[in-house]
């Protein structure tokens, strides 16, 4: 039986991002579904917008936007409601248009698109394209267009049966020829959380943007890992979110 794929993304229906992922997964089963906000989310986490009634515009044969919807908002009406009672098997997140590394991922809209697709059952996959941030905010697809079918196949593959994990992907911004593969790595964890308050030109206002990267960075890690060195990085992230280790250690000590 052919995979049924849900598309979701957080750049907005509309963004080119998603055709390359429409692409990605039509080359993987003729089953394929888009179910994806109006607008940009980036940044939304795994928001949903509880309490506010939302509309589905019906874009095209199985093409689909949540007016106002967030990513997670969009893969909860497509795996409950939009494609019936047979939910997607995949759901891809993306293409999104920058990396989501390190402990970006946190608050990525990207990441819990996929994150709610294995929530609700499927294999969850987060794709990126990485953007050199030195030369400007040009996203060249390049990588994600020639490399992401290959890394998608491979993901899908390794993860069998087990639905205990999603896979947050990233592309580098160097040549598609010169990229050195896959690397499984775990995520960057920064010294302390890299977006702060930037002061507007405009009187009385600000931004939450990310000036700099915290450092020291791990060299093991995605962020140097597809930076640095040019591979595709594929991170798996755990859904039970409990430490376990810690946990045990607390058990006795902590009373009332």
């Amino acid at each position: 039986m052919a995979l049924r794929i849900l598309i979701t993304n957080d750049d907005g229906v509309d963004a080119p991002g998603i055709a390359i992922m429409a692409d990605i997964a039509n080359r993987l089963s003729d089953d394929v579904w888009i179910v994806a906000p109006d607008g940009n989310q980036s940044g939304a986490g795994h928001r949903f917008t509880l309490g506010h009634e939302l509309a589905i515009d019906q874009r095209g044969p199985r093409t689909f936007s949540i007016v106002g919807g967030s990513p997670a908002d969009c893969v909860v009406a497509g795996m409950t409601h939009l494609l019936g009672d047979h939910p997607a098997d995949v759901v891809l997140s993306g293409v999104n248009a920058g990396q989501n590394l390190g402990d970006i991922v946190n608050c990525s809209g990207t990441a819990a698109g996929a994150r709610e697709g294995a929530l609700q059952g499927a294999i969850g996959i987060a794709m990126s394209q990485g953007i050199n941030y030195e030369h400007g905010r040009e996203v060249n697809w390049s990588n994600a267009s020639q490399h992401g079918l290959a890394a998608a196949r491979a993901i899908i593959a390794a993860a069998g049966n087990t639905r205990d994990h999603y896979y947050n992907v990233n592309f580098p911004f160097c040549d598609p020829a010169a990229t050195r593969g896959i690397a499984v790595v775990p995520h960057q964890r920064f010294s302390r959380s890299p977006f702060r308050y930037y002061q507007s030109d405009n009187a009385g206002k600000f931004f939450v943007a990310i000036p700099e990267t915290p450092l020291p960075l791990d060299p093991e890690a995605d962020f140097e890992t597809m930076r640095r060195d040019g591979f595709i990085t594929v991170t798996p992230m755990m859904l039970q979110q409990t430490d376990m280790a810690v946990v045990q250690r607390l058990k006795g000590m902590l009373s009332l």
